[in-house]
């Protein structure tokens, strides 16, 4: 039996963090290059020897196209995405191939474990989507021996709720603070759920800091004084290499008090393994995000299921709207028209919209077929279309189909 398992992977276009996660692990493992050390950061770097040609990626990769042994190129992830080609020597290569092979080298780093793994799901987590990169994926998971389905991408702020929410109870009772401190920039969330709603609705909030030279220590002491004030925070996280170094001192002493504190480098990989348990259907999750990329609106129908009332979801809130996508077939009983039920996660209110299928062709009840399809065109926008299949050898198919776009919000 193949020991499966979820791989998380931390990614931009200076170095990827990889973990690792199975459902009997107490929590997932980030892989090091160096054996027996906490070394995770991976160059994002990929070069070829001028001798042999053979591919090599990280700090090997860095160090031989130092000395001018190999050919190298960098910042893969943001040339892919832009569709650039690199030449290296004398050759040209899409961007974007360059990339597939460096993250195929990364599924090797992935596979030390104790037995032959076979990945159930990739969870890519970026700084930034968009609907370049969500295309990007699509055509990398064929590179990857993966179907579409099994990679999803999330942002850093997605992967730390993930994280965040995976973590004993005591560190979750309050709201759940993060910093992240790269070159001269913060970036700070603070996430907080609503216990009172099911699921639970978690809302984060984002600033960015300044943070140079001398006197750093104080500066980010203050810095975090005022994000908490009038906040009760239960945990921290420190993430990013500006947090290098012995110079934190007074900001820790703050930082400490009343709160649990920790720092590494590899919170969002992991968080992205969780994220990839909770999609699968493999991880209790009573919680629901509605971030930059989440849809913010549940899309029902009212149907008969086997004699049943019920609803079926086409779009569901919290799904990254880039990615989701919905679809049924339905056999019409009654008038021309079909009910679309919009709610906000958080409301007991539901908004109907009736669309109406004009011109269609008239036949006895329960004889047509119709396939209602649903892409979002927005985190609150849906676009929703109804196409007439007729009812097999009985009533053709009359080829109309009926486009609609729908909000939660006349807005």
């Amino acid at each position: 039996m193949e020991n499966r398992y979820y791989l998380g992977m931390d990614l931009d276009d200076t170095c990827a963090v990889i973990s690792f996660f199975q459902l009997d692990m107490k929590e997932p493992e980030t892989v090091s290059t160096v054996a027996g050390s906490e070394v995770y950061q991976i160059p994002a770097l990929l070069a070829r020897r001028k001798d042999s040609g053979q591919w090599l990626i990280g700090e090997e990769a860095e160090k031989l196209a130092r000395s001018g042994e190999a050919e190298a190129a960098d910042a893969l992830l943001g040339r892919a995405v832009r569709g650039e080609q690199v030449s290296l020597g004398k050759e040209v290569y899409p961007a974007k191939e360059l990339l597939a092979y460096y993250i195929k080298k990364l599924f090797l780093l992935s596979g030390r474990l104790n037995k032959p793994a076979v990945v159930e799901r990739l969870a890519v987590c970026l700084n930034h989507l968009s609907r370049e990169t969500t295309e990007l994926f699509a055509w990398l998971a064929g590179k990857l021996e993966l179907k579409p389905q099994q990679v999803m991408l999330l942002d850093r702020k997605e992967c730390f709720y993930y994280f965040a929410y995976s973590q004993r109870e005591e560190l979750t009772r309050r709201e759940i603070g993060l910093f992240d401190y790269r070159g001269d920039r913060m970036r700070m969330f603070l996430i907080s759920r609503n216990p009172r709603t099911l699921p639970q609705v978690v809302t984060l909030t984002e600033e960015w800091a300044s943070l140079t030279g001398t006197g750093r220590d104080e500066a980010f002491a203050k810095i975090a004084e005022e994000y908490f004030r009038g906040r009760t925070v239960s945990a921290v996280y420190l993430v990013g290499d500006g947090f290098d170094g012995d110079w934190m001192k007074v900001s820790v002493s703050f930082l400490c008090r009343g709160r649990r504190v920790f720092i590494g480098k590899n919170l969002y990989s992991k968080g992205a393994c969780y994220a990839a348990a909770v999609r699968d259907g493999r991880k209790e999750w009573p919680y629901i995000y509605l971030g930059d990329n989440e849809m913010k609106v549940n899309v029902f129908l009212k149907v008969y299921n086997m004699g049943t009332l019920e609803f079926f979801t086409l779009i569901g809130a919290g799904e990254n709207w880039y990615e989701a996508s919905g679809e049924c077939e339905v056999i019409l009983d009654g008038t021309p028209e079909i009910d679309f039920w919009l709610q906000s996660p958080d409301s007991r209110e539901a908004k109907i919209e009736r669309l109406e299928l004009s011109d269609l062709p008239e036949r006895p009840p329960k004889t047509t077929r119709l396939k209602i399809t649903a892409k979002p065109l927005s985190d609150t926008r849906v676009q929703i279309r109804i196409r007439d299949l007729g009812f097999g050898e009985f009533f053709k198919s009359s080829d109309k189909a009926w486009d609609y776009v729908m909000a939660l919000s006349d807005q």
